[in-house]
Parts: C-alpha cells; sequence; structure tokens
C-alpha cells in the first residue's frame, strides 16, 4: 500500500472526515499537523498550490482535500489509487 500524508488541523470537520474515511478503510496515514506552524503551513501550501486543509498526498499523487477523497471513494478508485 502506498504511504499517506494528510497535513491536517486538529478542529477541521474537513480533516476529521477525511481521517475517519481511511481509517475505516484501515489505511495508516502520516499526519501533520500545521496548527500554529505557518512554516508547515507554507511548506504545504507550496507542494499544493492550496492554503487549506486538509491536503491529501498518496504516494507521489496529490490527491487534495476531504471532497476530492471522498469523490474517489464514491467513484471506486481510491482502493486502486492506494495500491497502484
Amino acid at each position: 500500500m502506498k504511504p499517506v500524508l494528510i497535513y491536517s488541523s486538529d478542529y477541521c470537520p474537513y480533516c476529521i472526515r477525511a481521517k475517519q474515511l481511511l481509517t475505516r478503510k484501515g489505511v495508516a496515514f502520516e499526519e501533520i499537523r500545521v496548527d500554529g506552524k505557518p512554516q508547515l503551513r507554507a511548506e504545504m501550501s507550496q507542494k499544493a498550490g492550496r492554503t487549506s486543509v486538509p491536503q491529501i498526498w498518496i504516494g507521489d499523487t496529490h490527491v487534495g482535500g476531504c471532497d476530492e477523497l471522498h469523490a474517489l471513494e464514491r467513484a471506486g478508485r481510491l482502493d486502486a489509487l492506494l495500491e497502484a
């Protein structure tokens, strides 16, 4: 399984939803919390081209945020991306 990386914030409901989906699927992930850490948020923004959280990568593929992650799941494409 490919590594999953999530930049998140503690109280972000979208971050919570994304992590819940991955946890339900049994997917381990590395979480980088950007709360109060402008250097980490800047790193995330530079890599993702976005400032909002969560920002999610599966392997080298930038998935985007929670909505994009759930869209992949609804389309039946998330498992393939995780395994590819």
